[in-house]
């Protein structure tokens, strides 16, 4: 039986887990998107008495892109703005993981016109993920 799609998409980092946030985090300010939130789940964990591998999420966005979206479809309010999550894998692995435009589109019935609003994020974590300087 095939596992359901969980509509994710994942990206192998090729730098470490501080090094992947600071080059998403650069890359978003570049990009002239808007950052609404860093949640720092391991080190919220950690001020708990808990242990958990490295797992930060960056909340992050376009107003005249994301609204627009929402308008169309209200429910994709749920999944937006955009996110990406980065984590360690219990090998010490970091990847890079989002939600999947095509999911996203599907799961709140987005026009096929406003699609590309969303679709940026893969693109995004591609370039951080790569070996050099930031695009």
């Amino acid at each position: 039986m095939a596992a359901p799609d969980k509509g994710i998409i994942r990206v192998r980092s090729a730098h470490g887990t501080a090094a992947t946030m600071a080059r998403l985090q650069e890359m978003v300010s570049a990009r002239g998107l808007t950052t609404f939130a860093l949640i720092r789940f391991s080190a919220d964990a950690l001020r708990s008495g808990l242990q958990m591998r490295f797992t930060e999420l960056l909340v992050f966005g376009n107003p005249v892109a994301g609204t627009p979206v929402i308008v169309s479809s209200p429910s994709a309010a749920i999944d937006l703005p955009l996110k990406v999550l980065v984590e360690a894998d219990a090998d010490g692995v970091v990847w890079l993981s989002c939600n999947d435009p095509v999911y996203l589109q599907r799961r709140h019935d987005v026009s096929p016109d406003l699609i590309s609003n969303i679709s940026g994020v893969e693109p995004l974590m591609r370039a951080v993920a790569l070996e050099g300087t930031p695009a």
